[in-house]
């Protein structure tokens, strides 16, 4: 099957007062249709400047896509106009972004910004669009839609901001949502709500699904494939029960061991990553985790690994000591 999106080599810096920061390094990742996706990392490692950089909107001079391709239906989305970009976006492929009260307009009604890219996209009337747009909160589970479209931004609770976003997002029918940290500043019960609604709408409607996410337990339960990110680069990828059952980099291993499991209810403490992430415009020479990991040799620090096979089919990680992983698991 042809992929739906295919980021090739894609690279993004950002010119600060510190140097040159380099947000995503030569990253490479796809997605078929009607699949999901997650990238999974750390703040700062990248991820959802990988999928700001696919909608096109890292802001010049400061920011700047310097390489690759994003292969979108066989065209590549960086070399598009803006105005072929802007009929792409939306209406071909959504983005929910990470924090819904600064994404939504404060001084529209709810209504009013579900109808304007019905109009703009769909070329629909008006009242046609209104029909849409109460379907649409509908759909998301907003209670009492057509009340609902004459309030604002914030007579709705955080939950239902995020339904919102969602609606946004669905309502011109595109085939692929971008879903950066949809669950944050949400509590437990929500967070939960809200991942379900997606991977329900993503099913029914066919919709293929990128998931941002720093949470590898909301990898094991929605995604199909992961891609773990770290310093701008992939360091493994592969399927999400394979690498949530066979991790095969220790920054990997570290994520899983920092979330909580019903299944080890005998483990006192998580255990976390030392150390912290490194500055991206002083990258050490190897292995950018290197510093923080307890596998590291000497090869670690002076070269830097490449993504190699290390598992089950597809299964890669950029490791030198993988092998060393997979025989202490045997072991145990």
């Amino acid at each position: 099957m042809a992929s739906l999106l295919e980021v090739r080599e894609l690279s993004t810096t950002f010119q600060t007062a510190a140097g040159l920061v380099r947000a995503v390094d030569r990253v490479s990742w796809s997605i078929e249709p009607g699949e999901t996706v997650a990238l999974v990392g750390e703040s700062g490692c990248g991820k959802s400047v990988s999928a700001l950089s696919v909608m096109r909107l890292i802001d010049p001079p400061a920011g700047r896509i310097e390489a690759g391709e994003v292969i979108y239906k066989g065209r590549d989305l960086l070399k598009l106009t803006e105005a072929e970009m802007r009929d792409v976006r939306g209406r071909e492929i959504a983005m929910i972004f990470q924090e819904p009260m600064t994404s939504l307009n404060p001084v529209l009604s709810i209504g009013r910004q579900l109808t304007e890219g019905l109009e703009i996209h769909l070329g629909m009337e008006p009242a046609a669009a209104t029909a849409r747009a109460v379907e649409l909160l509908g759909m998301v589970g907003i209670p009492d839609p057509a009340r609902r479209l004459g309030q604002y931004p914030h007579q709705f609770s955080g939950g239902m901001r995020q339904r919102m976003m969602m609606a946004m997002a669905l309502a011109c029918n595109p085939s692929l949502i971008l879903a950066d940290e949809p669950t944050t500043a949400l509590d437990v019960t929500i967070q939960a709500q809200i991942l379900e609604l997606l991977r329900d709408l993503s099913r029914r409607l066919g919709v293929a699904m990128v998931i941002i996410t720093h949470n590898l337990g909301v990898v094991a339960r929605y995604a199909d494939r992961v891609n773990v990110m770290y310093a701008g680069r992939i360091i493994e990828q592969g399927d999400a029960a394979e690498i949530y059952s066979h991790p095969r980099h220790p920054y990997t291993l570290g994520l899983l061991r920092s979330v909580p499991r019903l299944d080890e209810p005998r483990r006192e403490r998580l255990d976390p990553i030392e150390g912290q992430p490194p500055d991206l415009t002083r990258l050490p020479p190897g292995c950018a985790f290197s510093p923080r990991c307890a596998y590291r040799v000497a090869r670690c620090e002076a070269q830097a690994p490449v993504l190699e096979p290390a598992g089950g089919a597809g299964h890669v990680a950029a490791c030198w000591e993988s092998g060393r992983l997979a025989n202490k698991e045997r072991a145990a």
